[in-house]
């Protein structure tokens, strides 16, 4: 299993917005994050920034998340999504959430 922490900017004035938008995702998203074997998928806030974790179950990472960026409703989905977020300056070519280094993990 891999896991994996990101990190990303959230314009607040468009917090309560994203927040909204979360509280009732749409179930055609749930359901590509299934298959592209995500679990156990959090976001949280503070003080303008927004930290994702999750795990990741597959064996073929590149290829899950090429699957999911190709699907047309996630795409809409990221479109409202995505004004919300602000794209940390020092992020890899091709990131919109800045992976994190994980330095620490307990089971």
């Amino acid at each position: 299993m891999k896991r994996v922490g990101s990190l990303i900017g959230v314009d607040i004035e468009k917090l309560e917005e994203y927040k909204k938008l979360h509280s009732a995702v749409w179930p055609q998203v749930l359901e590509m994050i299934k298959l592209c074997n995500i679990r156990n998928y959090s976001i949280y806030y503070r003080n303008g920034m927004l930290y994702s974790y999750y795990e990741y179950i597959g064996d073929d990472y590149e290829a899950d998340m090429a699957k999911m960026s190709a699907d047309p409703v996630t795409q809409e989905w990221w479109k409202l999504c995505g004004p919300c977020q602000i794209p940390l300056k020092d992020r890899k070519p091709g990131e919109w959430w800045a992976e994190m280094e994980e330095v620490f993990h307990c089971d």
